[in-house]
């Protein structure tokens, strides 16, 4: 395989990992806060999404940082993407406080 496409095809699974990470962590979210035990809903999600990331991670990257950085590179448009996705479909964000004017 040619070295631009072992790239977009590192890139690509870097996405797939960051809507795997982020996606989960909303689910996540929306779990815990209806649940009875919020902290085993976090603290099991976390070490799977993490542990799962982790690995795939090394997986692609093969020993060449070329792939990771490609790899992290998708990780963080996938972070973006599933940030403003959840932004636009989710329940309304509460108000921001306004900031107290401290210079008086």
């Amino acid at each position: 395989m040619n070295e631009p496409l072992e790239l977009l095809l590192a890139a690509t699974l870097g996405l797939m990992l960051g809507v795997l990470f982020f996606g989960g962590l909303w689910w996540t979210i929306r779990k815990a806060l209806s649940s009875r035990q919020p902290a085993l809903w976090f603290l099991g999600s976390l070490l799977l999404r993490l542990g799962t990331v982790l690995v795939g991670f090394y997986v692609v990257s093969g020993s060449h940082w070329e792939r990771l950085l490609a790899c992290l590179l998708g990780f963080i448009v996938a972070r973006a993407a599933v940030t403003r996705l959840m932004k636009a479909g989710g329940e309304p964000q509460p108000p921001r406080a306004a900031e107290a004017d401290h210079a008086t």
